[in-house]
């Protein structure tokens, strides 16, 4: 009988020293509670804890990747997207991480997924397909600030997909090629523009020496027969034809 009871003590005794002896690893830390109240936040390496007096939360210090569901969001000019995003989050301080919230990765996620929805809901379409990256700041840092009281740090936001109707797809398209061809046609004009005052510069400067209307004259012809045409077209200077139109209109 007097070994039965000894094998129990010595059972017991195996277990008590298995519960109260804890290993930490290099990123994890134990928030001990004493009798109920915050005692210490300890860790890494061995810690003891006390059977039934003390009691332990085991907290990783390490960055969690999460993946925030598709939200569906309406931007501010009234389009329907569908938006996903990744969130990047550490805790730096276990005791508030433990103590303010009861699960601080669910709170961290329906935040984000408020925030997404709240904070893009407030730009347009075009806004959230160009300032993407501003976007991410924007969400990174209400919720970094939100999250300081649970002891959590955000430290990236990175918006994944942005979904688009394909309606909305074929009216973007529309909207490029028309924009393409604007521009096309304003760099078109610009360079007719330039170019009418080039001539108008080279019209004067001709206009400056007869001479030079003359050279020019016989360039013009000089090109023509270089060409090898059957046909040689001799354009008249405006020169010979201004007296005869005056003529004219005299004798009318």
């Amino acid at each position: 009988m007097f070994s039965y009871f000894l094998g129990l003590l010595i059972a017991a005794v195996v277990l008590l020293v298995m519960y109260a002896v804890r290993i930490m690893r290099e990123y994890e830390r134990a928030v001990v509670f004493f009798l109920g109240r915050f005692q210490a936040v300890k860790g890494p390496g061995l810690i003891i804890i006390i059977p039934v007096i003390q009691t332990m939360e085991r907290v990783d210090l390490r960055v969690v990747v999460m993946d925030v569901p598709t939200q569906d969001v309406i931007s501010r000019d009234n389009v329907s997207v569908k938006v996903n995003a990744v969130v990047y989050y550490r805790v730096v301080d276990p005791e508030r991480a433990i103590i303010n919230v009861e699960n601080f990765h669910e709170a961290v996620s329906q935040l984000s997924q408020t925030t997404l929805r709240s904070v893009l809901g407030k730009h347009e379409l075009d806004e959230m397909l160009s300032e993407r990256d501003k976007l991410n700041v924007d969400i990174q840092k209400i919720l970094d600030e939100q999250t300081d009281i649970w002891g959590v740090k955000v430290t990236n936001v990175e918006i994944k997909h942005i979904d688009l109707d394909e309606s909305m797809i074929r009216a973007i398209a529309r909207q490029a090629e028309a924009e393409r061809m604007r521009r096309s046609k304003v760099i078109h004009a610009e360079g007719e523009y330039q170019a009418a005052q080039k001539l108008t510069l080279a019209a004067e400067q001709l206009a400056k020496s007869p001479n030079a209307i003359t050279l020019r004259y016989m360039q013009t012809l000089i090109d023509i027969a270089g060409e090898q045409n059957s046909t040689i077209v001799f354009p008249l200077p405006l020169d010979l034809v201004q007296p005869l139109v005056k003529l004219a209109e005299k004798n009318s």
